[in-house]
């Protein structure tokens, strides 16, 4: 394919022949339908592939959510990109209109959510690890729910005997949970300049909560699985 093949099939970006209000109006249009076409958040690098150099991604996902306000649905902005979501208020309709009732889904168990938490505040972190924190050994029926949701994955080996693998969280976790990143997580910061969120302390102390009757023992730790888009920061 020559030069000249080539330069008409890339996208106009600079817009340059429109007036200031349409080209703007175009670059609205572009970065809608970009996001609305994906099924997962859309990042900045991949936005500004249908934009000009000098537009604001920022300024034109402001006038989005502008339009949008007062629409059933909104642009929310999880797991480093942006993504198109219904407002919390109409879940019960839509779960009605696809026949699962106005029943909310099933949360996770306590225990669960507990080990969700510490593996999101902790990671890179093994099961034997997470035995630890919790004064009793976790389950892998624990792990393997949190893994079939795809709220975590394989991390990087750890460096003690046996390099077992490390359990860290996923985008399905940050976009599920409507975090940008894990800075979102509540209070870290403030957690961690107090000294009361410190790996090492609770890995030498313990975690102060029963995790309940599911963490049966099970011999063996941390068998490797397969990735599936690991977060490790």
């Amino acid at each position: 394919m020559g030069r000249r093949a080539r330069a008409k099939e890339e996208l106009d970006t600079e817009l340059t022949d429109l007036p200031p209000e349409l080209r703007w109006r175009e670059w609205m249009g572009r970065v809608e339908a970009v996001i609305f076409a994906s099924p997962e958040p859309v990042t900045r690098e991949t936005l500004a592939r249908v934009v000009g150099r000098d537009c604001s991604l920022d300024l034109i996902i402001d006038d989005i959510r502008e339009e949008l306000r007062g629409r059933p649905y909104e642009l929310v902005t999880v797991a480093g990109g942006w993504q198109h979501r219904t407002k919390k208020e109409f879940a019960d309709a839509i779960r009605a209109a696809i026949g699962l009732g106005a029943t909310a889904p099933k949360p996770l168990s306590q225990s669960e959510a507990l080990v969700l938490m510490c593996i999101a505040y902790f990671q890179p972190i093994t099961r034997g690890e997470l035995g630890r924190v919790f004064g009793k050994e976790i389950s892998r029926d624990v792990i393997g729910h949190l893994r079939s949701l795809g709220f975590i994955a394989a991390g990087p080996r750890s460096p003690t005997p046996g390099a077992p693998y490390t359990n860290v969280t996923t985008k399905t976790f940050l976009s599920h949970f409507s975090f940008e990143s894990l800075r979102d997580l509540p209070d870290i910061e403030l957690l961690e300049d107090a000294g009361l969120l410190s790996k090492d302390i609770l890995l030498a102390d313990g975690f102060p909560v029963d995790l309940g009757a599911d963490a049966t023992a099970v011999e063996g730790d941390d068998e490797p699985f397969e990735r599936d888009e690991p977060l490790a920061g």
